[in-house]
Formats: C-alpha cells, structure tokens, sequence
C-alpha cells in the first residue's frame, strides 16, 4: 500500500511539473514586457536592489533562494511582513502597490522554471519561520513542492493563523489534483483582482 502511494505521489508531481513548465512558457511572452518597467519604478522609488533574495523552506525543508521585486526598505527586517510593528515604515513608496497587485512576486517565474516552486502548493516559509516550519513537517505537508499560490492564500493569507495555514496546507496536500490546482489558481486571480486578504 505504501508503495502504491509513493509511485502515486511520483507521479502527481511529474505531472505538476510538465503543467508548470508549459505554463510558465504560456506567459512568459505576455509578463515579459511589464518586467523592466517594474525594475525601473523599484531602482527608483528607493535605494537597494532591483530584486530580493530570500531564504525560504522548500520541499523536504531544503532552504532555497527566493527573488521578489524589492516592495521594502533595504534594512528592512528579515521577518513575515505581518509580524512587523508597524510595517508599513518598512515599504517603499511603491511597496504597497507591488504587494497588494502580487506584481512583486513576477520573478519567482524563474524559481518555478528551476524547479524550486510550483504554481501551486503551500507558499515557502521563511528559514526563521521555526513554528510554521515544524507544525508542516509534522503532517508532511514539508514534502510538497511551495507554491506561487495555495490553499491557504486563498482563504485568508495574511489573516490566517499559523495553525490555520497549515490545516489549509494539510486539506491541499490530501486534496491535490489537478482540477484543484486550476481551481485554486481561478481563485487567486480574482483575490488579485480584489486585492483581499493581504494585510500589507
């Protein structure tokens, strides 16, 4: 029985990453041209990079690089922008916009391509996330490939408790399917749209 979930689980994942791939291909030609104007309004709006590299948990909590258009200060602390006192000291001029717009996550494209995310799945912890981190490696969720989107962004984000992330977490990596990825990625689009459940 074990061994017919395992090669189940070898192939979902294939079949993911096929699905990712060509995706990522599809929209690339239309995202493309939006990249250097993005890139010119962050050199812009403040001094730092154009981009920033996080530490984040990947699958089997292998801790990779993570790239996002800069939404923050260059000293800004290496923390969940929802712990933060007062976050919105830390933002720069158009952080608020980039993270509200999801427009700041556009390079995470090349973290897909490389195989360090997914579309879908539960969205990276921060390496200093240790509760987040551990609650997921207690229910498995840690061996699901982190996503650009989830379950959990879906229904709540910023809102949600860490408890609650990761029973949402746990509900995708019992649930996953493809229907339920195109699913989750319909609702993200219109949480884009919307711009709810971001806090800052």
């Amino acid at each position: 029985m074990l061994l017919i979930l395992e090669h189940t689980f070898v192939i979902l994942m294939s079949i993911k990453f096929f699905f990712d791939l060509i995706l990522v291909l599809i929209l690339i030609p239309f995202l493309m041209p939006m990249i250097p104007g993005i890139a010119i309004m962050v050199r812009l709006s403040s001094p730092g990079p154009i981009i920033y590299w996080s530490d984040r948990v990947g699958r089997g909590n292998r801790v990779f690089k993570m790239p996002k258009f800069r939404s923050m200060r260059a000293d800004a602390p290496t923390v969940a922008t929802h712990l933060l006192q007062n976050p919105d000291k830390w933002l720069t001029p158009i952080g608020d916009f980039l993270r509200r717009s999801s427009l700041d996550e556009l390079p995470q494209l090349w973290s897909v391509l490389k195989g360090d995310l997914s579309f879908v799945g539960p969205r990276p912890a921060l390496f200093n996330q240790a509760e987040l981190i551990a609650l997921r490696t207690q229910v498995g969720v840690n061996e699901l490939l982190p996503g650009l989107t989830g379950w959990a962004q879906v229904n709540g984000r910023d809102e949600l408790s860490i408890p609650q992330k990761v029973q949402f977490d746990l509900e995708y990596l019992q649930q996953r399917s493809l229907i339920f990825d195109l699913k989750i990625m319909w609702l993200t689009l219109l949480k884009v749209f919307r711009r709810d459940g971001v806090s800052h």
